[in-house]
């Protein structure tokens, strides 16, 4: 059996003569991206009224966002100009690994920040002691650690199975469930360490930030003002938003199971969480809290 030594990305395939066009969409939506990111954390740092535990937290996630924008957009632009984009053995089990490594990452900063505003609103007197320097500090560290850690045992068992004539992957990037399609041995304990990596780094921070939720939400309801309510919920409607979004779109790509028929309709998902979700953060960040908007105000003046 002879191993393969490079993939095929396939993209989009057949656009129709609309790849030019999709390509300048795409590729103003990924520096916009960049730009919003860039424009949080340069407003984050310049700003000492930002220098909180909860702009702390953000100042990383934006980061972040460039990370993993920046791992998967680059090759999709090339698979709208390009029918066959060719990607080395080394180099699609390198994207696979940050873009894997990114997401869990992203899964243990959302948790961290909703238990920020957790402590914020419902054990406000205990905050600047339990959120202080060095605790954030640990948590933000704690994050990026677990996050890089979490595909390694995945990463072992998908690139070692055996491809052999088929190497031609039917995605703009190589994603999980195209790169197993592909494997001419069996790929049983990769579906299984697959299934106890998604438990362990998706779903539990998942649950860690329902349960922040459920608490933050309960407290809010018994506040007696309804301005103390209004209050208490814009300091975490922005956050609110992006853990919907992300882990919405997440559900619906890695929780369904897409047979071949669906595959058009996977990238078509995957474009979601991909481009569309990390390009609205950025905008539901400024625009949705105050603080972020008068500092940048205040930068631009």
């Amino acid at each position: 059996m002879t191993q393969i030594t490079e993939f095929i990305l396939l993209g989009f395939g057949d656009l129709h003569g609309l790849q030019f066009l999709l390509f300048g969409v795409f590729l103003v939506i990924y520096v916009v991206t960049l730009m919003g990111n860039i424009v949080i954390l340069i407003v984050v740092s310049a700003d000492h009224s930002l220098h909180t535990p909860m702009y702390f937290f953000l100042g990383h996630f934006s980061f972040l966002e460039i990370g993993y924008i920046t791992t998967i957009e680059p090759m999709m632009l090339r698979t709208l100009l390009s029918a066959y984009v060719p990607i080395s053995f080394p180099g699609c089990a390198c994207q696979f690994y940050f873009f894997a490594a990114l997401v869990a990452t992203e899964c243990f900063f959302l948790a961290v920040m909703s238990y920020d505003r957790y402590i914020a609103i419902c054990n406000p007197l205990h905050y600047s002691s339990i959120m202080d320097y060095w605790g954030c500090l640990q948590l933000a560290g704690a994050s990026w650690v677990a996050g890089f850690l979490a595909p390694i045992l995945l990463m072992v068992f998908i690139f070692q199975l055996t491809f052999c004539t088929d190497n031609e992957i039917n995605h703009f990037f190589c994603d999980l469930k195209p790169i197993m399609k592909l494997a001419c041995t069996d790929t049983q304990v990769a579906e299984i360490t697959s299934f106890i990596c998604t438990s362990l780094f998706a779903f539990g921070p998942f649950m860690l930030t329902l349960a922040s939720y459920i608490y933050i939400i309960s407290t809010i309801l018994k506040i007696p003002s309804t301005s103390g309510k209004q209050r208490a919920f814009s300091t975490c409607s922005s956050h609110l938003t992006v853990v919907s979004l992300y882990y919405g779109m997440l559900g619906i790509v890695y929780g369904f199971p897409f047979g071949p028929q669906h595959e058009d309709l996977l990238k078509l998902l995957s474009l979601l969480y991909t481009v569309f979700t990390p390009a609205l953060n950025p905008i539901i960040y400024t625009l949705r809290n105050k603080d972020v908007k008068v500092a940048l105000r205040k930068l631009v003046q």
